[in-house]
């Protein structure tokens, strides 16, 4: 484990049962509360992916933390992916299913130039379902999946295999 991973790791306050019986809830935001580790992680999700992104795309909410501080490190802008009817402009939006029911992501339209690079980052990989809605969306605008980056992968749950080939994964941390 990197020094990066470590320090990270460290931080993550683990919740047994939130918010329901038998979920172990790993909580991230020690980590954000903490600079050098904030910095630690913006910084190792950003590496493995260096000179093949333009920007980096963070999604509601927790990844526009681990957006931000990756881009301020890297000197790209972020791509703010909303939760749909919170953008003012026109924007393109893409549904993804949840547990129970359905939500939706939204991007300004025109946001970036078409073509652009954008490396996806989040805060956790279950599912895959958020972070492919993402990649949907950015491909919709005429951008590039650079890459997805995550802080932690929640291993068995089918994330990864869900992405597939569609773009390069990076875990900081499994579980």
């Amino acid at each position: 484990m990197t020094g990066d991973a470590a320090l990270v790791e460290s931080l993550i306050a683990t919740i047994p049962d939130f918010p329901a019986p038998g979920i172990v809830f790993r909580d991230l935001t020690p980590v954000f509360a903490h600079g050098p580790a904030l910095q630690a992680l913006g910084r190792a999700l950003a590496e493995p992916f260096e000179g093949s992104y333009d920007t980096i795309a963070g999604l509601e909410a927790r990844g526009f933390l681990i957006a931000g501080a990756a881009g301020a490190l890297s000197g790209t802008g972020v791509l703010t992916v909303r939760k749909a009817g919170k953008l003012p402009r026109a924007v393109l939006k893409r549904e993804y299913a949840l547990e129970y029911g359905t939500a939706a992501f939204e991007v300004h339209a025109g946001e970036l130039p078409p073509g652009s690079r954008v490396l996806i980052v989040d805060d956790v990989l279950a599912t895959g379902g958020t972070v492919c809605a993402a990649a949907d969306l950015i491909e919709a605008a005429g951008w590039e999946v650079a890459g997805i980056a995550v802080a932690l992968e929640l291993a068995g749950l089918g994330g990864r295999e869900r992405i597939g080939d569609r773009a390069s994964v990076f875990s900081l941390l499994s579980y």
